[in-house]
């Protein structure tokens, strides 16, 4: 395939190293400073299976949390599966939708040019969570792209992981610091429904496993229950997990070499292994 040889020649892919997601300048840049250029960071396994997931940090679309990035690929290389810590623009910068979504599509495209995986999922936490699921209800909806190769590319992903993620964009289940910085103030009502991702799931969503903790003040477990209601509705297979105890944002609840990781990891490689992704 002429593009995965493109691609080869251009990447040489090495673990905790990060990669231009476009040569120049990425659609709607706004500068040319490393908050500018969206990168993915792929963590190697040593025996890959054919999985792969672009995984997307968490941090009210302002900041990026490298415990929900760096952990998560290093812990799922572990398992076999390659991961791409995806670095998306940010509000605090100015960006606003479509931004993020067009960072989501182009690391999904470009996992999949290299033409080495059977299957690429999404996977994201809190903030991070809502773009994965963004991404997987408008993996084709039309946005600034430069309409190189990569972008005549699918961006449908094959899964969704989703750890306690943001979903509704409105109050009171959604979180507004997220949605300020998705969507700017006054966001018109078109556009909050278009990103409340339970109220675009069909029945070509992707497969999706979410989890959420019940002691979650930050974002409330109603919104994992609305996209897996959304999810039931469609007929698209997925799975839910609600844990009594754990606060926002608690990741793997562990750190490297990750031995005494939080049980929703237990039950993901369940899941995965049941849809032959391990």
């Amino acid at each position: 395939m002429m593009i995965s040889l493109t691609l080869a020649a251009v990447f040489a892919m090495e673990t905790g190293v990060p990669m231009r997601l476009w040569k120049g300048d990425a659609p709607l840049a706004t500068g040319k400073g490393e908050h500018d250029v969206p990168t993915i960071t792929p963590y190697l396994p040593k025996k890959p299976n054919g999985t792969a997931v672009v995984i997307c940090p968490g941090g009210a679309y302002w900041v990026l949390a490298g415990h929900e990035g760096k952990d998560y690929a290093e812990y799922l290389s572990q398992q076999g599966i390659t991961a791409f810590v995806l670095r998306y623009r940010l509000g605090q910068y100015g960006y606003r939708h479509p931004s993020m979504l067009i960072d989501a599509q182009r690391a999904i495209r470009t996992v999949r040019a290299f033409n080495k995986y059977k299957n690429i999922g999404v996977m994201g936490s809190s903030a991070g969570g809502h773009l994965a699921a963004t991404a997987s209800v408008h993996y084709g909806l039309s946005t600034p792209q430069v309409n190189d190769d990569i972008d005549k590319i699918s961006a449908r992903p094959d899964f969704g992981i989703l750890c306690y993620p943001v979903i509704s964009m409105e109050p009171p289940v959604g979180h507004g610091w997220s949605a300020l910085q998705l969507m700017g103030e006054n966001p018109p009502k078109d556009l909050v429904r278009l990103l409340s991702p339970h109220k675009q799931v069909n029945d070509k969503t992707p497969p999706c496993f979410l989890w959420h903790t019940v002691e979650d003040v930050g974002v409330p477990i109603e919104n994992s229950q609305l996209f897996a209601d959304a999810l039931r509705r469609a007929g698209v297979p997925f799975e839910i997990h609600l844990y009594e105890k754990g606060a926002h944002g608690i990741g793997l609840n562990d750190k490297a070499p990750y031995k005494n990781v939080h049980p929703w990891v237990r039950d993901l490689l369940y899941w995965m292994k049941g849809r032959g992704l391990l």
